[in-house]
């Protein structure tokens, strides 16, 4: 929970600082841009290390470097350095780290918990994780505004070391054990991508999250919003950030008390759908509350399809594979993420930033129409459990 809210808080202060340094929205897409190269080069040896060894210290190394490229970006702040080349060296590192941080974590919480309790646990951890990002843009665009960056970075750093010192006393009682790899790398690595493919609920529900959020993701719009469209500054920008978070974490406390196994595979493509008008909505206004309110729906709809998606996943992947299963995953999840920060912010360069918005959110509504189309085994499937990876490519019963 501190090392995401540490996450997020970063992010708020790293993308208004940049913008205020250049104002030229292309520089919010080297942003994402200069973490996500790193993320791709190395997802799939992270995977493939995070099956041979122990998940928990690999993790901890990961937060570790973290906490060094808070550090760093604390000194470039408190030296006032104008250059943003240097800010996107250290989200180079910062974004190797994170290739590792995330497959690592994703492939921790089922050797913690049980498998009849993984998916009530993955919308618990949903929800507290969504906790840290609901504070740590609130909490990061105040800072921010009263302390400036070196102050807070200050403060993600110390979050991050924090996060590492709890992580000791996490147990690991789950846990297979670990075989001795007997091929080399490259057959680790396809061996991974074969399971994937030749498994369409996978490959659908990983790929829908990666279009959809590509191309319909507006988080690297906020701060040319917050400051050129609704004017409502650094603190602003924080409520924005935080209404995505405030909507996942309700949702998530609501699948936490009341969890579903029914129609899983229909609610999914729902929930993209209407994360997908939201962001439409978002795109069109120019009302603070009504901005608010679209993203606060967004957020509650990518939480319903977080909570299948993970559920999916983990259930459909053995416990020798889930290392590489979720680097690829977290490939997806960072394309989305990092690239799609990328898209957003080159498109509004090129076409405005509401006409860029516009056209992505309805690009987004379109994939689900495709992927409806393309993975009928996806579409079809009502229980968590028919994902299980004996079944392989099974369709599901009716």
């Amino acid at each position: 929970m501190v090392a995401v809210g540490a996450i997020q808080i970063q992010a708020v202060v790293v993308a208004w600082q940049v913008y205020e340094m250049t104002r030229d929205p292309l520089s919010l897409a080297y942003v994402g841009l200069a973490q996500f190269i790193p993320m791709v080069l190395l997802l799939m040896p992270a995977g493939d290390l995070i099956d041979r060894y122990a998940r928990k210290p690999i993790l901890a190394i990961s937060w570790g470097v973290e906490a060094i490229c808070a550090a760093l970006l604390a000194w470039l702040s408190f030296t006032d350095a104008q250059n943003p080349l240097a800010i996107y060296a250290v989200l180079a590192l910062f974004g190797c780290a994170r290739a590792f941080t995330g497959p690592a974590l994703q492939s921790l919480l089922p050797q913690i918990v049980p498998r009849e309790q993984l998916a009530a646990a993955i919308a618990a951890n949903s929800m507290i994780m969504r906790g840290a990002s609901i504070l740590g843009p609130l909490f990061g665009g105040g800072l921010y505004a009263w302390g400036g960056g070196a102050l807070t970075y200050g403060l993600c750093m110390t979050a991050f070391l924090l996060g590492l010192l709890l992580l000791i006393w996490v147990p690991v009682r789950f846990a297979d054990k670990i075989e001795k790899a007997g091929s080399g790398a490259w057959e680790r690595f396809t061996a991974g991508i074969h399971f994937i493919r030749n498994r369409p609920i996978i490959l659908g529900t990983i790929s829908l999250d990666l279009f959809a959020v590509l191309l319909g993701g507006v988080i690297a719009l906020l701060p040319i919003y917050a400051q050129d469209v609704l004017q409502v500054g650094p603190q602003g920008l924080g409520a924005l950030r935080s209404a995505i978070a405030i909507g996942e974490i309700a949702m998530g406390l609501y699948l936490s008390l009341h969890p579903f196994n029914r129609k899983v595979g229909l609610t999914m493509f729902g929930a993209v759908a209407l994360f997908g008008l939201a962001n439409l909505i978002f795109a069109l206004s120019t009302l603070f509350w009504l901005s608010f309110a679209a993203l606060l729906v967004a957020g509650a709809a990518d939480m319903v399809s977080v909570y299948i998606r993970s559920s999916l996943i983990q259930f459909s992947t053995p416990d020798n594979m889930r290392g590489r299963v979720n680097a690829v995953n977290m490939l997806f999840i960072g394309s989305s993420n990092e690239l799609g920060e990328f898209r957003a912010g080159s498109s509004a360069a090129w076409l405005g930033v509401v006409p860029a918005a516009v056209l992505g959110s309805l690009c987004s509504i379109g994939i689900v129409a495709t992927w409806m189309l393309w993975f009928k085994p996806l579409r079809q499937i009502d229980r968590f459990e028919q994902a299980s990876p004996d079944r392989g490519s099974h369709k599901p019963e009716a």
